[in-house]
């Protein structure tokens, strides 16, 4: 039997300073091991739908549940196996790589051999075990969005989510990006992947909305 790793039920959510809703009732089902595509052009409030699901935003009405797990009144449990990789570069720009990587490690309260190891691992994966202790303000975008990727994937989420994760950036940078998520969609985690861009969703996801 399928399990929906999640769920929305007449989504709603209005800014004050709007004269209409981002995000209009909303019902969305995306099965466990799934990779759903996002789809919409910008201002369409595929971000609106993503800080909700995260618990950054609570929604005017609907009900969402994540993991089975109603939001956002089970947000810290949520936070825990989620890894969010948002479309703003979320990394401290004077940091190392390594220092980043490591202080996002720390927050999710995995030991340090552990970190140390998944840092190396990915570092390389993306091509940038020669930039591991370079700051981050050196770094092009393309680059800041790899990542700004793997820090979200340290801690070996259940649900990785991705908003607009290839925007922007070189086409070696993308290539990058995209064959990593087969290689997790193949070892079943389930992964939301919010974007404007119908070929890359074409090219890696499962299911689409």
């Amino acid at each position: 039997m399928s399990i929906n790793v999640v769920q929305l039920q007449h989504l709603t959510k209005q800014y004050s300073n709007s004269s209409k809703p981002a995000v209009s009732n909303v019902n969305l089902e995306i099965p466990e091991g799934s990779v759903f595509g996002l789809l919409g052009p910008n201002g369409a409030g595929k971000s609106t739908t993503v800080m909700i699901l995260c618990g950054l935003l609570r929604p005017n009405s609907g009900n969402v549940s994540v993991m089975g797990l109603s939001m956002p009144e089970h947000g810290a449990a949520v936070r825990n196996k989620i890894g969010v990789a948002p479309q703003e570069i979320a990394l401290f720009p004077s940091l190392t790589a390594y220092e980043n990587l490591f202080y996002f490690g720390r927050m999710y309260g995995l030991p340090a051999p552990f970190i140390r190891e998944q840092i190396s691992k990915y570092l390389q994966v993306f091509g940038l075990s020669e930039k591991a202790n370079k700051t981050v303000n050196t770094f092009s975008g393309g680059m800041k969005k790899r990542l700004n990727l793997i820090a979200a994937i340290l801690h070996k989420p259940t649900l990785v989510i991705l908003d607009e994760p290839t925007a922007g950036v070189d086409v070696q940078s993308r290539n990058m990006i995209l064959d990593f998520l087969n290689e997790l969609k193949a070892q079943g985690t389930s992964i939301i992947y919010s974007s404007h861009v119908l070929e890359e969703a074409e090219r890696i996801c499962t299911h689409m909305g």
